[in-house]
């Protein structure tokens, strides 16, 4: 079996051949949205959807309407903060 050349040892394997086709995330750090809290996760923070995307927010119930900032972002889900409880319905 031939070895790889000493360029492609180190080289991502996503990077090779045009990047990742998973599609990118459709939140960002920094960004706020007006979220209602579905339901609490095993830890006990609130579980919310943007798009389809978990967000899990610290300090929250389920059922309510919440203004929140993420904070972390990660493939699978994000990280946000409560900035505001008293959020018209």
């Amino acid at each position: 079996m031939k070895k790889p050349r000493s360029y492609e040892r180190y080289e991502k394997k996503s990077d090779r051949f045009g990047g990742s086709k998973a599609p990118r995330n459709p939140i960002s750090v920094g960004e706020e949205y007006i979220v209602t809290i579905e339901e609490t996760s095993k830890s006990g923070t609130g579980v919310a959807k943007i798009r389809g995307f978990v967000v899990l927010v610290n300090n929250s119930n389920p059922g309510e309407k919440v203004k929140i900032r993420i904070k972390q972002v990660s493939r699978s889900h994000a990280v946000a903060d409560v900035i505001s409880n008293n959020v018209a319905k």
